[in-house]
């Protein structure tokens, strides 16, 4: 399973960004596909999953002002991010988990100025 993030950037606080990863490989039995993120100094953190039929879950940063979605047709998954702080400022890495494993895209960096 290859992923292909794309979408990070500058913004300024209240702003919002929309990332993007798109899927490729051996994506049967990908059931399983979220974003997480990672702040200098920090651990990697959940952002957001979603199960393929739909499911989701946020983190409770994230609620309320963060919208994951799945475009099964195109392989690709979405991040809206609405009302950005500058606590958001992190590199977001895309995920997928294909039977137990884990696999990740690259990083994208969002930048929340003040």
């Amino acid at each position: 399973v290859q992923l292909q993030a794309s979408g990070g950037g500058l913004v300024q606080a209240g702003g919002s960004l929309r990332l993007s990863c798109a899927a490729s490989g051996s994506l049967f039995a990908v059931d399983v596909m979220g974003w997480y993120r990672q702040a200098p100094g920090n651990q990697r953190e959940l952002v957001a999953t979603i199960i393929r039929t739909g499911t989701t879950n946020y983190a409770e940063s994230a609620k309320g002002r963060f919208t994951i979605s799945w475009d099964h047709a195109k392989n690709t998954i979405s991040l809206q991010m609405n009302s950005l702080r500058p606590e958001d400022t992190a590199v977001y890495y895309c995920n997928a988990m294909r039977y137990t494993k884990p696999y990740w895209g690259q990083g994208t960096l969002v930048t929340v100025s003040s």
